[in-house]
């Protein structure tokens, strides 16, 4: 049986707290819940249990020291058009943060994973946006511009398996990958 998988860096239950208090409560746009958001550092469809094996020890053996990101700039995928996701991002990026990514990139396709193309835009999904017009979102980007909600102290990863449901997809942690100092 295949497993849908993501590599992911969880918030601080605070941070989580704050980022839910933005819902702009529009017609059309459905909030995360503040426990299932996080930032991911890849995604992996349709994964056969031997590679899942694979991709569980090769991110294990992954070092990384402990760092702090910022979590702020909001933003809109696609930038122009009606909006599909709504998200917060980690400012200007750090180098840890882009250095663990290609790791995980890496573990993937020493495991026969496809590694993701597109370039590395590290954000924190908010909101899932359906049939709402660009020009409904104006005040809530408008008001929340310099929107920060702190800077958050990455100690661990995680790999989750992710459910699809209706109300969005359930991510249940399977394996941890503490800093090591």
């Amino acid at each position: 049986m295949n497993k849908r998988l993501c590599v992911a860096i969880d918030l601080p239950d605070s941070t989580g707290r704050s980022l839910i208090e933005l819902d702009p409560h529009i017609r059309g746009v459905r909030w995360v819940d503040g426990n299932q958001m996080h930032l991911t550092l890849g995604f992996f469809e349709r994964v056969p249990e031997d590679v899942d094996s694979c991709l569980r020890e090769k991110l294990s053996a992954i070092e990384f020291k402990a760092f702090f990101l910022p979590i702020i700039g909001l933003g809109k995928f696609p930038a122009k058009g009606h909006p599909k996701i709504i998200w917060i991002g980690v400012g200007a990026g750090h180098p840890h943060l882009f250095q663990l990514h290609q790791r995980v990139q890496e573990s993937a396709f020493q495991c026969g994973l496809e590694p993701e193309l597109r370039s590395f835009h590290p954000h924190i999904t908010l909101g899932r946006c359906r049939d709402v017009h660009e020009g409904a979102l104006q005040n809530f980007f408008k008001s929340n511009a310099d929107f920060d909600a702190g800077m958050i102290r990455v100690e661990s990863f995680h790999l989750y398996s992710s459910e699809l449901t209706p109300a969005g997809p359930i991510h249940t942690r399977e394996l941890t990958i503490l800093a090591r100092e």
